[in-house]
């Protein structure tokens, strides 16, 4: 994946700081929002866990810190629940005007309630996904519950959350109590799924029915058994990824991956849209060719010379592996390092003029095992003869023709 640093502001003039979560080799297909749990942060493991199996299946992911949590600004003690669904929108606004409006949403305990009333007023969302969400924010005077007097009494309370001290104000109560779920997602008219935990100690698993039975379809529950509700354990919060992944497709516009076939051993294919980025059919396998940035491309992929230079390390590695098994030798690991380069040939004699220089590739071998100094030389000069640097020290033709 690749991460990049975001900020926008939200309705009050705050600056949100998010990531945003982009595929490495493609452009993300569909963006999906990440709203937190109660005083947590963007980057909170599972956040990110899940994050990351959103955008290897080529999801665009903006998760970012509520008004006055991590790196956003604002107050903690001056926001509210209402508050976090206008931050929801505000980032959606960003996805739609730097990228792509949003089609899933994605909400962790109080953010995953936050969620279904932020997708109701986002006409792009398409896909809700709540996990360990509470059925009604009212749920968060749970874990004030020891506070509440003194924040009716005097307005607000230093409040003990998760080790860290946060100041609760009375319009925070009165919010999340002005706000009830049952009847936006009776009329959310988006997909729903529902992921909880059975075993979930802070918001119990009551919270799940009655999500789901006041959704009406497609909607669907999926039990996280085993899982906390901070989805602590690195694999609960991979498998709700991947979860997501699959259960959401269903309902969003996902291109088909290219088909590409050929008499060939190789096809590549290039669309008028794209700029370099190349579709290749290497044998069995897909891949991607692309040019940098600096030139125009994307660097979705390696550039056509990456991949030439990849297959003379590639093949110098298996080329001295098979030699050195046949002869028995105690070789435990071999590294080719290879870099290409046009450089001016030896001696020229008007190094000015550009057909002075000739293509240099530089390969470095390191050898590791207990090997004598004779047989370290003869593996060296094995490295030479792998059948891709003879074919590019050897007379080739390249025969081209229109089909």
């Amino acid at each position: 994946m690749k991460t990049t640093k975001i900020a926008f502001k939200n309705k009050d003039g705050n600056t949100l700081s998010g990531r945003l979560e982009l595929p490495i080799h493609r452009f993300a297909h569909n963006f999906v929002l990440f709203a937190h749990c109660f005083t947590c942060t963007k980057n909170l493991s599972a956040v990110r866990n899940i994050s990351n199996a959103l955008s290897a299946q080529g999801f665009g992911v903006l998760r970012f810190d509520f008004s006055g949590l991590g790196d956003s600004e604002g107050e903690f003690e001056d926001t509210n629940f209402s508050g976090n669904v206008e931050d929801l929108i505000a980032a959606s606004d960003y996805l739609r005007e730097n990228y792509s409006a949003p089609t899933l949403i994605v909400g962790h305990s109080l953010g995953g309630s936050a969620s279904i009333l932020a997708a109701s007023k986002i006409d792009s969302i398409r896909v809700v996904a709540t996990i360990g969400a509470p059925s009604s924010p009212v749920y968060v005077k749970r874990l004030i519950q020891n506070s509440l007097e003194e924040i009716n009494a005097s307005g607000k309370a230093i409040v003990n959350i998760g080790g860290s001290g946060f100041t609760i104000k009375k319009q925070f109560i009165d919010d999340i109590e002005s706000n009830s779920l049952s009847t936006t997602i009776n009329s959310l008219g988006k997909a729903l799924l529902v992921l909880h935990s059975p075993h979930d100690n802070t918001v119990g698993i009551n919270n799940a029915e009655e999500i789901y039975l006041s959704a009406k379809h497609p909607k669907s529950f999926v039990s996280l058994d085993g899982a906390d509700h901070l989805l602590s354990r690195k694999e609960d919060s991979i498998y709700v990824g991947n979860v997501i992944v699959g259960w959401a497709s269903r309902y969003l516009e996902i291109p088909e991956e290219p088909i590409l076939r050929s008499n060939h051993q190789v096809v590549a294919k290039l669309d008028n849209l794209e700029e370099f980025t190349t579709q290749l059919k290497v044998g069995k396998h897909h891949m991607v060719a692309d040019e940098p940035e600096t030139v125009g491309g994307n660097d979705f992929g390696p550039t056509p010379y990456g991949y030439i230079t990849a297959g003379l390390s590639s093949c110098t590695a298996m080329t001295i592996k098979m030699y050195v098994a046949r002869k028995g030798w105690d070789l435990k690991s071999v590294e080719v390092h290879t870099s290409y380069d046009k450089s001016h040939k030896e001696d020229c004699e008007n190094c000015e003029d550009p057909t002075a220089k000739i293509d240099t590739f530089r390969k470095e071998v390191k050898l590791e095992g207990n090997l004598s100094e004779e047989q370290r030389k003869r593996i060296m000069q094995i490295a030479d003869k792998c059948p891709v640097h003879r074919t590019f020290l050897s007379e080739t033709q390249i025969l081209t023709e229109a089909v």
